[in-house]
Parts: C-alpha cells; structure tokens; sequence
C-alpha cells in the first residue's frame, strides 16, 4: 500500500470531518454576517426616517414662528424706523413704545431662539434684538459681497437654514443652525429687510440622545452632513466642523433616499446609513460599530467554536486511541499474513479484548491452524503416495531382474554344471537379500556388493561377452544412496548396449563427489541408444546438454541423429521399448521422487560408439524438503 492505513484513517479525518466543518463555519459566519447587516439597515432605515421627521419637525416649527413674526406690525413698524442704527437690547423696558415690546416678546421669548438680528435694505442698518457675547454681527456691506446674500434674496421669503461652520463670519463658530429669510413689507410687498435667528441646539439633542438610548446597544452615532461632507452636528459632541472624508475609509453612501453600506469609520468596522433631509440638501448619517452588531455573532461563533472544538478533540481521541488500536490490530493481523505467505505456519495472532477484534484474531488463528491441517494431511497423503510409488517400481524391477536370473540358473541346470549354479544361487540369495531390506537407503558399499554379486551371475552367462570395472573411492562408501540404483543401469547395458556387438564389452563404473552432490558414471562401449528412441524416455534432469557437451558427443550426435538411415531407425523403433527403458525410467522417477528436480539421470549415447549415463544423488543422502 501507498498509505499506511492509519494515515489514511487521519487524511479521512481531516478530509471529511474537519475541513467541512471549517468550510462550514466560515460559510454560516458570512451567512449570519450578511443577515445581521441587512436586519440592521432596514432597522436603521426606520430609525433615520423617524429621526428626519424629528428634525425636520425643528426646522419647520421655526419656520412657522418666524412666519408670524415677519407679518407682524411690530416687525413692520420697525423697520420703518429710520434711526440709523436701533440696538434694542440696550433700551430699557419702560422706554420702549408697545411696538417694539411686542416684537421682543414675539421672537426672542421663543425657547427655542438664541439668538437674532435683522439686517435693514434701507440705509443699512443693523437691528440687533438679542445680543451674544464675544460675537460681532457682520456688516451688512459685507453680508452683501457673499453669495449666501444672493440666495436669501432668491428664495423671495422663503427661510434659508445655514448649518455651523457653513458660514462662520456670518453666523459665528458656535454650533448653531441658523435662519435667514428676506422681511417683505406687507402692503407692497417689497423686501425690507433680512431676518438672521439662530436655534438653540438642545432640541436637536434631545431628539439625537432619545434615538441613541434606543440605539445604545449598537454603539449608533447620529450626525448631520451637507452635500460637502461637512459634520454639521455629531451627536456625540466629538467631531463638529469636521469632514466625514478625514474619517470615512470610502465615499459617504448618498445620492438616494437611504443608503446603507458596511465601511471603515474612524479607524473601526461599522455600518453607515444615510437619508437625505428635505433642509437645504442636508444629511443623516447613522453609523454604528459592527462589533457592536455583531456581538451576538461573535457570542455564538465563540460557543460554536467551543463546541466545535471539543467535538473535533473528542473525534481526534476517537481516532488516536479506538480507531488506530483498530489499524494497527488489522496492521498486525498483515503482517501475520505475509510470515503465513512465507511459510511460517506455526505462528498465532494474540487473541486480546472482548469485542469484534478478538473474533478477527480468533478467526484468523482458526483459519491458519485449519490450513496448517490441511497441508499436514496433503503432505502425509503426498508421502505415502510417493511410498507406494516407490514400492510399485521397486517391485517393477524385482520381477525383471529374478526372471533374467532364473532363465541364467536355468540354462546353467541343463548343462549339468552343479559348482556355477551353486554360486549364482548364493549370489541371487545376496541380491534378494539386500532387495527385500525394509530400508529404501542404503549405503553405496552396500549398493557395490550387490552391483558386484549381480555382474558375476551376469558374467556367469555371457563369459566372453563383456568385463567390468569399479572405480569407487573408498572415503564415498559411507554415504547413502537408494538401493538398486546402479544395477538397473548395468543391466541396461549387458542387455541391450551389447546386443549384437562384435567386440568385447566394457562396463566401467565411477563415483565422486562434486560439491553436495554425488556423481555415479556407468560406462560402456556398446552399440549406443538411437536418438529417436532416447528422445522417447522423459527422465532425463536439467543440464542434459551441458552433460553431452562434457562428453563430447553432443555434435556428434546431432550428426549421427541427421545421417541415420531410415531401415535403422525402422529396426530399432520395432523393439519392445517398453521394456528396453524400464530400468532407466524407473531409477530416474524414484530419484525425482526422493531428491526433487534437481537431481536424476544424464544421458548420452552415439551409436555404435556407447552409452554414458550420469547418475547425480544429494552427498548427504537427505531428502529434498517440499511441501
């Protein structure tokens, strides 16, 4: 595997548990965000319009008592007055005609005035009806030069409200909104004069303290702007005079009746409302901290963290302690796995807990003990099948070997020679008695007194016919071999490599040792095996053509195998080959049998020139070990 499971446990973890509750956090803290923006401008929408009445309200109260106080004879009467310049706030009350008296108890008794003074079109004069301290009025020949002048004049009677610091030289530095309006004469209508009040501010802060008590949750400062961004009044007393642009991280959201967007005010997070007033193009701007709006968010995205939190804590520990004691019993269960591939059956899982692992481990301790059986009874059943098949061409050579016998001790009985069939009895008696030993190895000292008692009776009847030699080291007659192993290959060669051959035949028999193997060479000079026939036997071991190679004849033989005549090769495929390999076969399949594939018989032959055959044993004689 790429990935060990456990991390894959922790990379799913993450993927399909803490990252969509991320996602899905960020997700619901906008949701929430842009919800709580919009529930709070349509809540200030309301505020502001409540707010603007209120205002306008002021504005317009004002109006109508200047209304009043501009059509009255008192008004009229003075500025038909010709002094050249009336300061009534320094005659004394019983002084004063009952004109002037009503005037003064008509404008400035009003709570909500000031402050006031009316500028004369007649002669320039100047009527001060209230004075202020530490304010000059301006001169009227100044007053003239302003623009401010022209639109008073424009408005034909209309009021003009001047907000502080719109006009300071006018209307001074105090925080005041001001009044101006043209006086016209009542009978013909032509202007008189300019009226110039100011209002007090504390009407104006009562209505801003009343909706920012209602407000206090939110943190809400009210202020009043012009087109100019000029702060007319900060309900909050902090930044009068000031411009909105010096503290607004963007533009001032005007241009409709109500609009609302989330900026940066002051350095701070908030949400700025504004709605146009119907005074002189003015503005109320709300702005409130959005860390006041969005307290309940935080309160609940801090729970939700929380919660959050120890949840994801809690799966983690889930995942760390349960969850990796699961991988690693499946990891451990594995590794078992591949030992069991490798061969180690005798291995168990530990069978620890009381829950569905210990079933697993159980289970799989029940399947290997099961497979351990099963391959104990295969193994059993392979060796006693190999048994019987050893038992079957051991009695395959049995039968052969008496028969060829008793024909010799025959031939021998009918020419009345009693001495040889003696001793080819009491040499059969060895050979039988060596052939019925329980035992399936013997020691090759053992194997050479029976090739030996089996060549004398051979030699007993084909006197002339062939001789033999034995070339065996006596340090290798110790080791063990299966028995009758070299006496089927002799045989092989008296009865069939010397048949019809004109010269003597020579049997040579050698063994050495060659590393762990044991090399037993059987020799003879006959008339060789045809290739065709050869071919036919299937016993032959690997390395077959590195053999013919050491011998020499392996080209030969492919040239003998090209020029063999067809009559030959007629003659030789008519023979019994059935019988004529049985030694052979048999002496090779009980070796693969015993040994495995790595040991058996080679073979080379030519034809008429001999048979080689090569027999390669274990040195130990210990059988190959294969499931």
């Amino acid at each position: 595997m790429n990935m060990r499971l456990r991390t894959k446990l922790f990379a799913a973890f993450v993927t399909l548990i803490v990252v969509p509750l991320f996602l899905l956090g960020i997700t619901a803290y906008y949701f929430l965000s842009d919800l709580t923006e919009q529930k709070y401008s349509r809540q200030a929408e309301l505020t502001l319009r409540a707010l603007s009445q209120s205002v306008q309200f002021v504005f317009s109260e004002m109006n109508k008592v200047t209304d009043s106080t501009i059509a009255s004879t008192a008004v009229q009467e003075v500025l038909n007055d010709h002094a050249s310049e009336t300061d009534l706030t320094e005659t004394n009350y019983l002084q004063l005609n009952e004109t002037q008296k009503n005037f003064r108890e008509l404008l400035v008794n009003h709570p909500s005035v000031s402050y006031a003074l009316m500028y004369s079109l007649e002669g320039d004069r100047i009527y001060k009806i209230y004075s202020k301290e530490n304010f000059r009025a301006l001169p009227f020949g100044e007053f003239k030069k302003q623009l401010l002048y022209q639109t008073v004049l424009s408005r034909n009677g209309l009021p003009k409200w001047v907000g502080p610091y719109e006009s300071p030289s006018l209307t001074g530095t105090e925080p005041v909104f001001t009044q101006l309006r043209v006086v016209k004469d009542i009978d013909s209508l032509d202007n008189k004069g300019i009226l110039l009040v100011q209002i007090k501010n504390s009407g104006l802060k009562s209505l801003f303290r009343y909706f920012s008590f209602n407000q206090e949750i939110y943190e809400t400062r009210f202020f009043i702007v012009n087109d100019d961004g000029l702060i007319l009044f900060d309900s909050s007393d902090l930044i009068h005079g000031k411009h909105m642009k010096d503290y607004l991280g963007g533009e001032l959201p005007t241009g409709q009746p109500y609009r609302s967007e989330r900026l940066s005010f002051a350095g701070e997070d908030s949400v700025v409302s504004t709605i146009s007033l119907q005074e002189e193009s003015w503005h109320l701007v709300s702005v409130a901290s959005w860390s006041s709006l969005s307290r309940e968010i935080t309160q609940y995205s801090q729970w939700v963290i929380v919660i959050i939190s120890l949840s994801l804590l809690s799966a983690l520990v889930f995942i760390l302690f349960f969850v990796n004691r699961i991988a690693k019993h499946i990891i451990r269960i594995v590794r078992f796995m591949g030992r069991v591939e490798s061969g180690e059956m005798n291995i168990r899982v530990p069978e620890r807990g009381t829950d569905e692992l210990r079933l697993l481990s159980k289970g799989f301790n029940s399947l290997i003990g099961r497979v351990q059986e099963l391959l104990g009874q295969v193994k059993r059943e392979q060796e006693r099948k190999n048994k019987a098949e050893m038992r079957v061409l051991q009695a395959q050579i049995k039968p052969h070997f008496l028969f060829n016998t008793l024909e010799s001790i025959n031939a021998l009985a009918m020419q009345n020679d009693g001495r040889k069939v003696s001793q080819m009895v009491l040499r059969l008696a060895s050979i039988l008695r060596i052939s019925i030993l329980g035992k399936e190895e013997i020691s090759l000292r053992q194997e050479v007194e029976h090739l030996k008692s089996y060549l004398e009776i051979q030699k007993y009847r084909f006197a002339d016919v062939f001789e033999y030699e034995l070339d065996i080291p006596d340090e290798l007659l110790s080791v063990s071999i299966q028995k009758l192993t070299l006496q089927p290959l002799v045989e092989n060669c008296i009865q069939h490599g010397f048949e019809g051959l004109e010269r003597k035949g020579i049997i040579t028999v050698r063994a050495k040792a060659s590393g762990q193997r044991l090399l037993l060479t059987v020799e003879d000079n006959g008339i060789g095996i045809p290739n065709d026939i050869l071919a036919k036997f299937q016993y032959m071991a690997e390395g077959q053509e590195d053999f013919e190679e050491e011998q020499g004849l392996h080209a030969e033989r492919r040239k003998e195998e090209q020029g063999l005549n067809a009559d030959r090769r007629k003659e030789e495929q008519g023979l019994n080959a059935e019988r004529r390999g049985l030694g052979l076969r048999s002496v090779a399949d009980r070796i693969r049998i015993q040994y495995g594939p790595d040991y058996g018989l080679w073979i080379c032959s030519l034809a008429g020139e001999g048979t080689t055959i090569r027999c390669v044993l274990p040195l130990s004689g210990e059988q190959d070990r294969r499931l």
